[in-house]
């Protein structure tokens, strides 16, 4: 039962105790002080007392070196905050965070002893963000005052806090903890318990698979890590981020999650274990996915896995032209693309008036960039002159590449590589701009397999930096070779994939989207709470919903059906939501309404 409101202060939370120092209580610890608040750190270990003073000292001196804070201010900072290893300094806490390790024993055991230490209206707080709220509290004294305080890594610079109610937990204690994160300048976001909560409960989900991604040797790691980063905006790769986090926190996490949900996206990849039990968890053991110079360090140093570079490879075909085959945005941004990096390109649609209006759309391109100082007027002019419109693909009779990027529809590919096959010069590369569809069915409408390959450029194909080569099983070495060169002197990024459904990113980006639609259907957060949690949290530029909209639904719709399709994971089946919203003609920004509304422009 839930104690009388009275038993929990609403006035504001000024002494507060975090209970184990590592860095993400130091973290904690230093934004409380910052916040006028007086602080207790508190940790068994001594040496992590004495660090945790040391990291205080060193942010503070960097704050006043870079002018944000005055001397005066660091030296009020430093007083606000003292060190203990005795848990009854806690005594005087209107709030204690606690941070220890993700276990249920050490957790239990430090809200225990904390029931005997502090006033009977001192707010406890978990900062776990795998275990249970609920099974926390229920083991406590006064589980009406217990919930769960989520911040994330590192605490100082991330804005989101989760606030986690057991149904056990009295809503005043969440008023007052809520009113002291937006007196930190954080972003509180209301969750209930369950593993994971919002954001974790959907960016773990997404580590698994890439770390499952990488496991099956589908793809390296610096080419998943750099697939994220770079076609979805990611401030640093799944592979990367797990060692940051520490692979056994994310196993850990995964496990609970597994628990609860029973879903396999969520049962931890077994190079998760493999690692974690050889001591290898990331930075903090210098090693995991990546090598680091020493332990902590984020510099990555060469391993026996780094790829070579500039090393010799099988030698390419020359590329001087290049065919496109589309009208739309795509097609044009693609022609853009190689037309700014000196290629002659022949833009080929179903109609010379289609193709005309593509280079039409590339002038304007162009002049956009003029405009904004990215080129001079001759470089446009010239560019654009590079571009041959044209409304038969007989004109690709010459071309040294044939690239389509026509509607996503395996029966309109197979039959434009069928043209191809007979317009196309012997020699001459076919590739195709799919983002889900077998790049090998494709192939096999050729009677030269061996010269089909993917090439997944991202929208805008001017902006966006990354290209999938996807390989077939029949993909000739040379075609390989050639694709890969081609993309570093149009100043693309390539990354290596297998002909499998969603190559690296729609494989990895998906199912998470997939994951959020679910915790709405299921009543658990809202749309806001979820897209302000993954910007928050995540680093995400966008939320899941903000990007659902955006890609369209219809869209993502298909892209989950194939997904599923192919890997035949229960966990990978559309969430039914979508599925309405897709049937009922809601399909984002593009008809004004998905899962928001859009003005109509």
């Amino acid at each position: 039962m839930a104690a009388p409101q009275s038993d929990i202060p609403l006035s504001p939370l000024k002494t507060v105790a975090v209970v184990g120092l590592g860095t993400m209580g130091t973290g904690i610890a230093e934004v409380l002080a910052r916040a006028g608040r007086d602080v207790v750190g508190i940790d068994i270990s001594e040496a992590a007392a004495v660090q945790a003073v040391t990291a205080l000292e060193a942010s503070t001196a960097r704050a006043v070196r870079r002018e944000r804070l005055t001397g005066q201010e660091r030296e009020d900072i430093l007083g606000r905050f003292r060190t203990s290893t005795d848990l009854t300094a806690a005594a005087d806490a209107d709030l204690v965070i606690e941070v220890t390790p993700e276990s249920y024993d050490i957790k239990q055991q430090v809200f225990r002893a904390l029931d005997g230490i502090v006033r009977p209206d001192t707010i406890l707080a978990t900062g776990t963000n795998a275990l249970s709220v609920t099974r926390l509290a229920a083991d406590s004294a006064h589980p009406e005052r217990v919930l769960g305080l989520h911040f994330f890594n590192p605490a100082p610079a991330m804005k989101l806090v989760e606030v986690v109610s057991s149904v056990l937990t009295a809503p005043v204690a969440v008023s007052a903890v809520t009113n002291l994160a937006l007196d930190l300048g954080k972003e509180p976001v209301a969750v209930g318990d369950r593993p994971g909560f919002v954001a974790d409960g959907l960016l773990f989900g997404y580590l698994n698979q890439a770390a499952a991604m990488y496991e099956a040797k589908y793809a390296s790691r610096e080419d998943i890590d750099a697939a994220m980063k770079l076609g979805c905006g990611l401030p640093m790769g799944p592979l990367a981020l797990l060692d940051l986090i520490g692979v056994d926190t994310a196993r850990t996490v995964l496990e609970a999650m597994y628990t609860e949900s029973r879903d396999r996206l969520h049962a931890p990849a077994p190079i998760l274990k493999q690692l974690s039990e050889a001591g290898l968890t990331g930075r903090k053991s210098g090693r995991g996915f990546y090598s680091y110079e020493a332990p902590g360090s984020a510099s990555v140093v060469r391993d026996a896995l780094t790829p070579l570079s500039g090393g010799p490879g099988t030698p390419g075909r020359a590329v001087r032209s290049v065919g496109v085959a589309g009208s739309g945005t795509m097609a044009s941004g693609i022609a853009e693309v190689f037309a700014k990096a000196g290629y002659e390109v022949v833009l080929a649609a179903r109609s010379e008036e289609k193709a005309q209006a593509a280079k039409a759309r590339i002038g304007k391109s162009l002049a956009r960039s003029v405009d904004k100082g990215r080129m001079t007027a001759e470089a446009a002019a010239s560019t654009l002159d590079l571009i041959t419109p044209a409304g038969s693909y007989d004109s690709f009779a010459e071309v040294d590449l044939a690239l389509e990027a026509v509607a996503e529809d395996l029966e309109v590919k197979q039959q434009l590589f069928a043209v191809f096959d007979k317009v196309c010069k012997p020699g001459a590369i076919l590739a195709t701009t799919t983002s889900s569809l077998p790049v090998v069915a494709c192939a096999r409408a050729t009677s030269r397999p061996q010269d089909v390959i993917g090439m997944h450029f991202f929208n805008p194909a001017p902006a966006m930096k990354l290209v999938e080569v996807v390989r077939t099983v029949l993909t000739a070495d040379d075609v390989h070779g050639t694709v890969r060169e081609l993309c570093e002197k149009i100043r693309k990024h390539p990354v290596d994939c297998g002909d499998r459904a969603g190559f690296i990113v729609n494989a990895l980006l998906f199912p998470y989207l997939n994951n959020a639609i679910k915790m709405v259907q299921e009543h658990y957060a809202t749309l806001d709470d979820i897209d302000a949690a993954m910007k928050l949290g995540g680093g995400y530029p966008m939320g899941p919903f903000e990007l659902l909209d955006v890609v369209g639904l219809d869209v993502s719709l298909a892209i989950e059906k194939v997904l599923h399709r192919e890997f035949r994971d229960p966990g990978l089946a559309p969430a039914p939501l979508l599925e309405h919203l897709v049937a009922a003609g809601c399909l984002g920004r593009k008809t004004g309404r998905g899962f928001r509304e859009y003005a109509r422009r």
